[in-house]
């Protein structure tokens, strides 16, 4: 495994990397879902994740996003469905996308599963850019209002697990959609591909270590990575820190109040962007809920992934 992880991380690394689209999360780690439908059904429970992002403070027209997350097994243990709803505001930006989740459990041996997964939905794409105020008013690239721009797309990821491990890859928009006005071309979505990984140590009776990353790549654009850093004491809190390749780094704090409840929050702050001197960070906060549909033994504690 250590040596399949290494090649994979090599190979991530030897990619030439337009600009990111996807939006982006401290809390990755909880909200799997959204960018890999391989994850759904992997919970062996109906699991309900509310997530809201609000990036850069006090910046006025900076990125806010919510998504929610719905996913379970089904009685036949190979299957998993789910669905992703997300809302992302950005300026007079606004992108609306709901996808279907259906993913294929493979059990590999007693302890560890391999899941494939396709999604299926629709991005709601509006933007009102002539309403700018602008100190070019004729600039051009401003000229223009797109509103209910439908654009389908489709998915596919793989997702390995363990009790203390796991590891995926996927690509959550195969299509390359353009976007259009009076047929002009204004704009265009790229492909982005994701890698997930992480692990769970037990450094004594109490005390525990997990250690998570989640890769991003997309043409022309940096390969972004995050690198989080977690305790888990008692197995009932939990306390990290994260740092984002050539952006941002900062701390995040998870309460497992019941077996079925945990709650988030994070801040990190941004360094290498010429917006730092004019925000206050950004801050996270995420919503789990875990439902026994079949058997309430099905909800174990602590569940770390």
């Amino acid at each position: 495994m250590n040596k399949i992880l290494l090649f994979l991380a090599l190979t991530l690394g030897c990619l030439s990397v337009k600009a990111q689209q996807d939006p982006m999360y401290t809390h990755y780690m909880n909200n799997t879902l959204s960018v890999n439908p391989a994850y759904a059904g992997s919970r062996d429970a109906l699991t309900v994740t509310a997530l809201q992002r609000m990036q850069w403070v006090n910046f006025n027209g900076a990125p806010i996003t919510q998504s929610i997350t719905m996913h379970t097994p089904l009685r036949n243990e190979h299957i998993g469905i789910g669905l992703s709803i997300l809302n992302d505001k950005i300026g007079r930006s606004d992108n609306t996308s709901v996808f279907f989740d259906y993913a294929f459990i493979m059990k590999l041996n007693a302890e560890s599963k391999l899941s494939l997964g396709l999604s299926a939905g629709m991005n709601l794409f509006q933007a009102d850019w002539n309403s700018i105020v602008l100190d070019q008013p004729n600039d051009p690239a401003f000229q223009y209002a797109i509103k209910n721009h439908v654009l389908p797309n489709f998915g596919f990821g793989a997702y390995y697990s363990r009790e203390r491990f796991y590891a995926g890859f996927s690509i959550p928009d195969l299509l390359q959609n353009n976007y259009s006005v009076d047929n002009a071309l204004i704009g265009k979505e790229q492909r982005h591909y994701f890698f997930i990984a992480g692990s769970v140590l037990q450094l004594n009776e109490n005390l525990a270590f997990k250690p998570t990353t989640l890769i991003k790549l997309t043409n022309a654009a940096p390969i972004e990575a995050e690198l989080t850093a977690s305790f888990i004491i008692l197995k009932k809190v939990l306390v990290g820190a994260m740092y984002r390749t050539g952006d941002a780094f900062g701390g995040l704090v998870g309460f497992d109040l019941t077996d079925q409840l945990h709650v988030g929050y994070s801040y990190d702050w941004s360094f290498g962007l010429q917006t730092l001197r004019y925000n206050q960070g950004s801050h996270e906060l995420v919503v789990r809920y875990d439902f026994s549909l079949f058997d309430k033994r099905q909800i174990h504690s602590p569940r770390y992934f």
